[in-house]
């Protein structure tokens, strides 16, 4: 069966991505914690969430170019043991650097599930689907981070913090192992076959230079960067403003309910306001609220803001992906994809870090101005981000190759 066919196996990535994202979403809040409990301060905490970050920075590309020559499937499952092993073993970690360690090989498997499920994604849909493709395959995503932030507030907690928040890493390991029920023979082999024959290989310095590839991998990497931090930094600012584990827990899952509804809603945003207009409004709006963050408000604003932030960071993530996907050449989506989380990575890395230095010596809120200013370049990239040309109503042929990033297509999320 070729792209555009039965969604079936659309909706049991959905659902594995939202058993490997919630785990994976209920260990970060529950590492800062642990981290904390075992001596952490802040510079600490923002170093072990970055080292999350950085065993993938290297493998991103690598496992790209094996996906463009061969099968997506594979990846799928050997990411969601590395998810489950991560989790299973930073909760019993006793010293930071073993944290950090294992902090690394989540990161690494979250990577593989990730690129696998991208490009079976890019693989098996229409030209003219993947605006909306894109868009139900990271509500997988949302419906993770949704979750996992409550569960592991719920876990976390009480006067033993060291304890509470080893078994939520426990717990979210075993979520994580959830996910292989639903990744059985995901994949058509004959689409994976043709992809395979097809291929050549394409240098990245081809790739980078791409219309459209540059933006989408900034836009993508800012992003990801305030979830990231704000998944990573909140729980601090939350001990630092006496907000207990519980709500820290419900706030970010507010965030991530927004950007769920921001995904339903997607299509009909695209049809009324365009991809140009659309994510530079959001990216702009993002900014200020972020940077909004670092004000002593109340818990009740937080939560206005935090929702209002979320919409806005939920459009980023799949015009991202449809834009590097048709930008790039047709026998390198993958390494696109690879490319695009990359950066992202290298986001992960950096914001961190430079968050745990930001917060050493101006305060934890500090960090989110730093983020504000980085969605801040993303909304002037947006906004000059080339639009596709009014007169293609019809999808593409199967394998062409789009001179730019394209406007969404009709069809209903």
């Amino acid at each position: 069966m070729g792209p555009g066919g039965n969604r079936g196996w659309l909706l049991r990535l959905v659902i594995a991505f939202g058993f490997a994202q919630g785990a994976v979403s209920m260990a970060r809040p529950a590492v800062s914690y642990r981290a904390l409990a075992l001596g952490a301060d802040e510079r600490a905490v923002g170093v072990i969430a970055g080292v999350y970050a950085l065993l993938p920075l290297f493998a991103a590309v690598p496992l790209g170019r094996r996906t463009d020559h061969g099968r997506c499937a594979p990846l799928l499952p050997a990411g969601v043991v590395l998810i489950a092993g991560g989790c299973a073993l930073s909760g019993v970690a006793g010293s930071l650097w073993a944290m950090a360690l294992w902090s690394g090989v989540m990161g690494l498997g979250h990577l593989c599930f990730v690129i696998g499920a991208q490009s079976l994604v890019a693989r098996q849909s229409a030209p003219h689907e993947q605006d909306r493709n894109f868009g139900h395959f990271t509500i997988g995503a949302s419906l993770g981070q949704l979750v996992g932030p409550v569960a592991a507030g719920a876990l976390i907690g009480g006067h033993d913090m060291a304890r509470s928040s080893a078994l939520a890493l426990l717990v979210a390991g075993a979520g994580a192992a959830v996910a292989c029920t639903s990744l059985w023979r995901i994949e058509h082999r004959t689409t994976a076959k043709s992809r395979a024959r097809r291929a050549d290989r394409v240098p990245v310095r081809g790739i980078l230079r791409a219309r459209g590839v540059p933006g989408g991998i900034l836009i993508s990497l800012s992003v990801l960067s305030a979830t990231d931090v704000l998944t990573a930094y909140l729980p601090v600012v939350g001990e630092h403003r006496g907000i207990a584990p519980s709500v820290v827990g419900v706030l970010l899952s507010l965030r991530a309910a927004a950007t769920i509804a921001c995904r339903l809603v997607l299509t009909p945003l695209l049809r009324l306001l365009g991809r140009t207009l659309l994510l530079t409004v959001t990216c702009l709006l993002a900014a200020v609220l972020c940077a909004g963050i670092a004000l002593p408000v109340p818990v009740w604003a937080l939560g206005v803001m935090l929702a209002v932030l979320g919409f806005c960071l939920g459009v980023g993530q799949p015009l991202s992906m449809t834009t590097v996907v048709q930008a790039a050449p047709d026998t390198a989506r993958s390494t696109a994809l690879a490319l695009r989380l990359t950066g992202n990575r290298l986001g992960q890395v950096a914001a961190p870090a430079a968050a745990g230095l930001v917060a050493g010596v101006a305060g934890v809120a500090a960090p989110f101005v730093m983020l504000g200013a980085l969605l801040l370049l993303s909304s002037g990239v947006a906004l000059r981000s080339p639009a596709r040309p009014a007169a293609d109503p019809e999808p593409a042929a199967p394998g062409a190759r789009e001179s730019g990033p394209s406007l969404s297509r009709k069809g209903d999320i």
